[in-house]
């Protein structure tokens, strides 16, 4: 399955990427790396992380993930993570992602007091 990527904005300074598909090694992965570039770039400070649609992450997609948060903090910014169900979320509990980026049941609730 391919990942799809699609931005969306909270106001008022909230980017949200709406992820689906499989975070794998690969041009998945890469691609999640090139939109957060491109998101860093505009000084966006607040990025939400969607991942409902994601049902499959491998070390490389952890490793991106921990990646993204190192960015998005020297950058001044934080990064939630909204969504993360079933062996998603159990991945990033396992691997202890969950300790640096705030795991969110929902993307409002990921927004809000961001």
């Amino acid at each position: 399955m391919i990942l799809t990527i699609e931005r969306k904005n909270l106001a008022p300074d909230i980017v949200v990427l709406e992820m689906a598909g499989r975070i794998i090694l690969g041009n998945n992965a890469r691609d999640v790396e090139l939109k957060l570039a491109e998101i860093l770039k505009e000084r966006a400070h607040k990025i939400i992380f969607d991942m409902k649609g994601i049902t499959m992450l491998d070390s490389t997609g952890v490793g991106i993930l921990v990646v993204s948060q190192a960015k998005i903090k020297k950058d001044g910014g934080e990064l939630r993570i909204a969504g993360a169900a079933g062996v998603v979320e159990d991945i990033l509990k396992m691997t202890s992602v969950d300790k640096l980026v705030h795991l969110y049941p929902t993307v409002a609730e990921a927004a809000t007091n961001f």
